[in-house]
């Protein structure tokens, strides 16, 4: 197997790759709607992208909703874009670094061919910044080949009768692109490298956070395969079950392959004619066949291979439907090796369509219902796919499903959808510039970890290390000498459990939390306190820490006063550790157990 994946993270900068917009999507509404339609063209070379041209095919409506703060003429692609965010590049050459990769002299502004209605131009801005990378991995080391700097594309509100409709507050939002060498060695080492370069990510204090603010895109392929590139993987833990599913969908595909050998010899697989079969289905209990149309065709020699099952849930006939909703928008198609009962198809009606179609016993059939065009689409499809059968697997870009299995999406593309952009300026990378970057170049994640052991046990180190909290967690533990545990604890766990309750948490800023820790510092009041105070400070958010104490009466308790708690326990014969119990139970938020454990001992 040959896998590499790539990674695209949405960068944490004030504003847009190439505006001032907001790179902050909000809730604002939308002030108006605007209409495209996109067409494929030829690229420097004179050639038409296949990808572009699969997409151009399914003649599709574009909607996008504007927004006030988050939207301009660049978005609209009525205005030239404007110079590129200094922000975003000197974060993407922090990465270069980091993943000990050659930045470039002078970064191009290319455009990328894309017209799934995701830009609005038709095309994606991106630029390498860097290449020739390397990164340490439990089996090797695996190669960074290039780190880009990209437009984020436009995020999907729905998609209904041909229309997509796109929200542009998410178009142009800087994104950095890794893409790694060909290098992993199976699916667990997929994984391990996908949450490496996460981690490199992180550790910047640069990357946006949350769902959808980072995928991958993972390429893979076997020998005698194919290069298959699945995109849009979110979740970490779904990788190793993405590779592990294309592994074993292409393996399938080559068995199926192999048995149209034996079955074919050295005939020719002949074009099927489309046949018009929705009289047999004008009294059907099945509302699916009772369309506008009805069309079939035979798939000779193809008897058994439609319902030959690739792994869980996903066989031939699957892969055959993919093709037909890509190309046409059918909801998908009816064939042979299916179970036919649940479409009201019974064996004397299924002979009927064998006998309609010419298919005898080595045969196949495939159906789909509609209307006659959108049918014709989706068997013309369907026999392309089919043709493809007898060479393999092919070369293809997929989407990833809810469980670790794909979906045909467009062919792959080629260089042909490259080409210079003409509207942005080169923009020159200084030795200087990379020096002064370098000079505060984050610690690697590895030696973050190692140095959080010292002082944290393995599960605090983990969460507080690429934490949007460590920069926090550092200028409190160096800075007010706090122990590290309570305040990883605090901003790891505790904030965690509050919002959880669903207190307001995100109204706590970090000159609030400082205020917090100092108060403790001056012993204000105890570690068991802070829960509480936190909580109430997160609905009252102007009040200082001094005066939540004092609401919630939540005050350390004296010496003096803690003395006479003890002897008072004492004199009413409590002793040892029972009296320490006691006085936890009546008095746990604030009373400091260590002077707790002296005073009653003594």
């Amino acid at each position: 197997m040959k896998c590499g994946i790539e990674i695209h993270q949405r960068l944490a900068t004030e504003k847009k790759l190439f505006c001032g917009c907001s790179a902050q999507p909000n809730e604002e509404k939308p002030i108006a709607t605007i209409e495209r339609r996109q067409r494929a063209v030829a690229g420097e070379l004179g050639e038409v992208d296949l990808a572009a041209l699969h997409e151009y095919s399914r003649n599709r409506v574009y909607k996008y909703r504007v927004f006030p703060k988050t939207t301009c003429l660049v978005e609209l692609d009525e205005e030239p874009p404007q110079d590129m965010n200094r922000e975003a590049l000197e974060t993407a050459i922090e990465v270069c670094l980091l993943l000990n990769a050659k930045v470039v002299d002078e970064v191009q502004i290319m455009r990328k061919t894309v017209i799934d209605g995701s830009n609005t131009c038709g095309f994606q801005r991106t630029s390498i910044v860097g290449s020739d990378g390397s990164m340490e991995t439990s089996k090797g080391e695996v190669g960074i080949q290039t780190i880009c700097v990209e437009e984020e594309s436009s995020g999907i509100v729905e998609e209904k009768n041909g229309e997509i409709t796109y929200r542009l507050d998410r178009l142009g939002i800087p994104l950095v692109e890794i893409a790694t060498a060909a290098d992993i060695k199976d699916a667990k080492h997929a994984r391990e490298v996908a949450e490496k370069l996460g981690r490199v990510l992180r550790a910047t204090g640069r990357v946006q956070r949350g769902i959808g603010t980072i995928r991958q895109d993972i390429n893979i392929s076997i020998p005698g395969g194919a290069r298959v590139e699945v995109k849009g993987a979110q979740e970490l833990g779904l990788v190793e079950t993405i590779v592990e599913k294309e592994v074993r969908r292409q393996e399938g595909l080559l068995r199926i392959k192999e048995e149209l050998e034996k079955r074919f010899g050295k005939n020719k697989f002949k074009k099927p004619e489309f046949v018009d079969v929705k009289e047999l289905f004008k009294n059907s209990a099945s509302k699916l066949l009772r369309k506008e149309c009805v069309l079939a065709m035979k798939l000779e020699g193809f008897a058994g291979l439609l319902g030959e099952e690739l792994y869980e849930d996903r066989r031939l006939g699957t892969e055959l439907s993919d093709y037909a909703v890509a190309r046409a928008g059918v909801g998908g198609i009816i064939h042979s090796d299916e179970k036919l009962e649940k479409y009201s198809i019974d064996n004397d009606c299924a002979d009927e369509l064998r006998k309609k179609v010419g298919a005898g016993e080595r045969d196949a059939f495939v159906m789909v219902a509609g209307e006659r065009k959108t049918c014709e689409s989706a068997l013309e499809a369907v026999y392309e796919r089919v043709v493809q059968t007898f060479k393999g697997p092919q070369n293809e870009v997929r989407r990833v499903l809810l469980n670790g299995g794909t979906a045909f999406m467009r062919p792959m593309p080629g260089s042909a959808r490259l080409y210079p952009e003409t509207d942005v300026p080169p923009v020159s990378i200084s030795r200087e510039w990379i020096e002064e970057i370098k000079s505060k170049l984050p610690e690697k994640p590895e030696e973050r970890k190692e140095k959080l052991l010292k002082v944290l046990n393995e599960e605090l180190a983990e969460k507080i290390m690429l934490s949007k909290n460590y920069p926090l967690f550092e200028k409190i533990v160096d800075g007010l000498k706090v122990e590290p545990k309570l305040v990883a604890a605090t901003l790891e766990e505790t904030i965690v459990s509050l919002r959880r309750e669903g207190a307001p948490v995100e109204d706590i800023n970090e000159n609030k939390l400082m205020e917090l820790f100092i108060e403790y510092t001056c012993g204000k009041f105890v570690k068991a306190a802070i829960p509480d105070i936190l909580r109430y400070i997160s609905s009252s958010p102007t009040e200082s820490i001094s005066h939540a104490v004092d609401r919630l009466k939540l005050g350390k308790m004296s010496e003096a006063e803690l003395r006479k708690i003890v002897e008072e326990k004492k004199k009413a014969g409590k002793r040892g550790n029972e009296l320490i119990q006691e006085i936890i139970k009546e008095h746990r938020l604030r009373v400091d157990m260590k002077e707790l454990s002296r005073t009653a001992g003594g």
